[in-house]
């Protein structure tokens, strides 16, 4: 190789190092896959963020305000009673039931029908319309002793002030749902009828009369 060859090929090497050692673009720093997944998730958050302007919207509430009943009620007795047609039996619910307002207004009432529900409706609708008022004074006590019987229940119902309601069975149902304070009631007969005591308890409150 002659002398003018070895100085062109030194020329050309010098003249590429030069070319490389004067870029002055600025270095970019090596990031990790981590790093970029953070980036990334804090601009998505800060974006949804911007989006809703920064604040939830609040709940809209589709569920419709729950309305009070008329009268409070309590189911006393619930039985599954069968009917034999010529096809083969029948079932069907008996329900019943003890509605008040807690001042002074009571009543009993019984439905049957297929279903729980139908059942207690129409035991509600009856005992609406067999429902009493019980006269009591201004501090919800009866003035005087009752004493009946109904069917092969018999029950006696006496005053008893400062002790609260002392009674049993169904009979302390029907004098807590019609608004009576401070009575001793006694069941005389052995019957286990819950419907039968409180139908009893009943007619013992349609005796009570009012002293003015």
């Amino acid at each position: 190789m002659s002398e003018q060859t070895q100085q062109e090929a030194t020329t050309d090497v010098t003249s590429d190092t030069e070319v490389e050692t004067s870029t002055d673009a600025p270095a970019v720093p090596e990031t990790s896959p981590e790093a970029t997944d953070e980036a990334a998730k804090g601009r998505g958050r800060k974006g949804a963020g911007d989006k809703r302007g920064g604040a939830r919207r609040p709940r809209r509430s589709t569920r419709p305000e729950r309305v009070r009943p008329e009268f409070d009620q309590k189911i006393i007795s619930i039985r599954r009673v069968t009917r034999v047609m010529a096809g083969g039996r029948r079932f069907s619910f008996s329900v019943a039931i003890v509605i008040g307002d807690k001042r002074g207004k009571v009543g009993v009432g019984i439905g049957k029908a297929g279903d729980t529900q139908a059942a207690i409706e129409k035991a509600i609708r009856d005992a609406k319309k067999h429902m009493i008022t019980v006269p009591l004074n201004k501090d919800g006590h009866i003035l005087h002793d009752v004493h009946t019987k109904y069917a092969s229940s018999e029950v006696m119902i006496m005053p008893a002030p400062g002790r609260g309601i002392v009674a049993g069975s169904s009979v302390r149902i029907v004098l807590e749902y019609a608004g009576v304070k401070d009575v001793t009631a006694k069941i005389f007969s052995r019957s286990k009828n819950k419907l039968n005591n409180a139908r009893a308890a009943v007619e013992a409150l349609k005796l009570l009369k009012n002293f003015k």
